[in-house]
């Protein structure tokens, strides 16, 4: 239930993989008309409810981490819920069984921090929103959050965006 994201298609074969991040606060739960999204008392987010799910793709426009993937055939949104029939039974997580590279972890995070140089963090910050997870990304020692910056990722086109919504204003203001 992860999905590869392409790094840069024309420069190398490289991806990413995108996992649920297992939010403290799920917004995609909390935005489900239906209420068919549950976290459970581990703190698992699990894929919505068949019987609950209404296919609005509200959840799927609403994580910051861009995990829900609606799937039409079934009408129903999807998503990692951390293999939760293998992790129940004391199994680890079929990503991190099988990933070649060991990139995936699943364990305790002391193990973690003993076996890697990187420092586990689990606070992301989207402008002024801090969203806590129970997944951890590896980031440089001193970091402590993750800072999504969306302006920082579109190379320069800051002060583009900015002049391309003050023309947008001006063009309706004089139509």
């Amino acid at each position: 239930m992860i999905h590869l994201e392409v790094i840069d298609r024309t420069a190398s074969t490289q991806t990413g993989p995108v996992v649920c991040m297992h939010c403290e606060d799920p917004v995609c739960a909390s935005v489900c008309p239906a209420e068919a999204i549950k976290q459970d008392e581990d703190g698992i987010v699990h894929s919505s409810m068949k019987s609950r799910c209404i296919g609005c793709s509200n959840c799927v426009l609403a994580c910051p981490f861009g995990v829900p993937q609606y799937v039409a055939s079934i009408d129903q949104m999807m998503k990692c819920d951390m293999c939760f029939d293998r992790t129940s039974v004391g199994k680890r997580p079929m990503c991190a069984t099988v990933c070649p590279s060991q990139a995936l972890y699943f364990g305790p995070r002391a193990e973690l921090e003993r076996i890697r140089p990187e420092r586990p963090v689990n606070e992301f910050r989207f402008s002024q929103q801090i969203v806590k997870t129970k997944v951890n990304v590896m980031a440089l020692p001193e970091t402590t959050v993750m800072d999504f910056d969306v302006r920082r990722f579109m190379s320069g086109a800051g002060e583009q965006m900015n002049d391309l919504i003050q023309l947008s204003v001006w063009e309706n203001d004089h139509a």
